[in-house]
């Protein structure tokens, strides 16, 4: 059996080297298959033949099984990664402006801070949301409205009549339909001259690099631990800045994540998942309508920030907004020895 294995590795390199085309290599190294299995069907047992060619059809039958499992496991996951990444996504929209675009972006251009440089940047950047809810909405209108070039919004649900309440960027007429497909016609709606890439599915490890590689900022308006910390540790990997929002009843925060930049990582604030009843859903809580506008908002805002290096950021602080008792309060954020995220890039 090994000698045969040894043939078809040779035959297989030798067709790259020769530049041969995949299919015809995978043709190639079927028939010798067929032929070592007609061998060893074909001639008795003991035969030198059969021998030298592994002396068993069965061990070559689990060989082939083994084979187009992982065959079938490789297609799968090729279609998931085209379903996240589809081959036609539009392409990125250039530096340049068209005229109604300047006299659209003037009060920006306008903004020493920000100017036609910044401007310039804001089209030519490219930003994740992780979810189109309440943080979602408000923070996507906000950043098409900005400019940004290429939004991408990644969502499983689809439009409920209960998330009309805050999640603005849906419509009555849109109930039923998914959120991520609900966000992009609103975003057209707003501005033409945007890319929007919706993907609806749920955010996954399994995708989550490939996905998070296509972007320069990621933001995160997700409403559960898990899909946070998921966020957290691959926009960590990456060194891809997180922009991180949550809301609970009357009070919203917000913070940017740069751990290749010196600041914590979310990990390093929320080492661990709160108990169940220390952090309700909206839907179990109830929320106060504006306020995810509020939080998505300041979210927004931090993005035009960090996209045009303009003013002062939330890396290191953590800012909380009650809007029961209408306080705002920030606190500093040090990264957090042992954090099992950031501690061990910075360690490796």
């Amino acid at each position: 059996m090994l000698l045969v294995l040894i043939l078809g590795g040779a035959l297989w390199a030798l067709g790259r080297f020769l530049k041969v085309p995949v299919p015809a290599l995978q043709i190639m190294l079927g028939l010798l298959f067929l032929v070592v299995l007609a061998v060893q069907i074909g001639l008795p047992p003991g035969n030198p033949l059969r021998e030298a060619l592994g002396g068993s059809a069965g061990e070559w039958l689990v060989l082939a099984g083994l084979a187009v499992l992982i065959w079938a496991y490789s297609v799968g996951l090729k279609r998931m990664r085209v379903r996240v990444r589809p081959e036609n996504l539009p392409p990125p929209p250039s530096g340049a402006f068209e005229g109604a675009e300047l006299d659209r972006y003037a009060r920006h251009i306008m903004l020493r801070e920000i100017g036609g440089p910044g401007q310039r940047a804001l089209k030519q950047a490219r930003v994740l949301v992780i979810g189109a809810g309440g943080l979602g909405s408000p923070a996507l209108l906000y950043m098409a409205a900005a400019g940004v070039g290429t939004l991408g919004v990644i969502d499983d649900d689809v439009v409920e009549g209960s998330n009309l309440q805050r999640q603005i960027i849906h419509s009555d007429k849109r109930i039923g339909m998914p959120k991520v497909f609900s966000a992009e016609a609103a975003l057209k709606a707003l501005n033409p001259w945007l890319v929007v890439r919706p993907y609806h599915r749920r955010l996954s490890a399994d995708i989550a690099r490939d996905l998070f590689a296509e972007y320069d900022l990621i933001l995160d308006g997700s409403d559960n631990f898990d899909t946070r910390y998921l966020v957290n540790q691959v926009a960590c990997e990456l060194a891809i800045p997180l922009i991180s929002g949550a809301l609970s009843q009357w009070e919203g925060q917000i913070s940017t994540f740069d751990p290749a930049h010196g600041t914590p990582c979310y990990r390093c604030i929320f080492p661990e998942r709160p108990a169940p009843h220390l952090a309700p859903s909206c839907a179990e809580a109830g929320v106060l309508g504006p306020l995810p506008g509020v939080i998505g908002a300041m979210m927004a805002a931090e993005a035009v920030k960090e996209i045009t290096q303009a003013g002062t950021g939330l890396q290191g602080r953590l800012l909380i907004w009650d809007a029961l008792h209408t306080e705002a309060r920030v606190i500093t954020v040090q990264p957090r020895p042992g954090c099992p995220v950031c501690a061990a890039r910075k360690g490796a």
